[in-house]
């Protein structure tokens, strides 16, 4: 069964880049990520704009902030 997340964060934001880094090697392991532009939703900039990027767990909302490394990122991922 996939792992769905929504990676938010917006166009020309280095860090949004480097999270994107992070999560490749996960596509190939079953997790679907969608990308969110923040920028495209008023709601979304109030919510998230400084925190910036952020990965939400689809099934139960979780959110893991950066900064986030590849075994934070795991521990997520795996539902930790």
């Amino acid at each position: 069964m996939a792992i769905e997340v929504q990676l938010l964060g917006t166009l020309g934001c280095h860090l949004c880049e480097q999270a994107e880094q992070l999560l490749m090697p996960w596509l190939a392991r079953d997790v679907v990520v969608e990308l969110l532009d923040i920028a495209e939703s008023e709601a979304l900039v109030a919510r998230y704009g400084l925190r910036i990027p952020v990965l939400r767990r689809e099934r139960d909302g979780a959110e893991l902030g950066w900064p986030f490394d590849e075994g934070s990122l795991a521990a997520f991922l795996q539902g930790g």
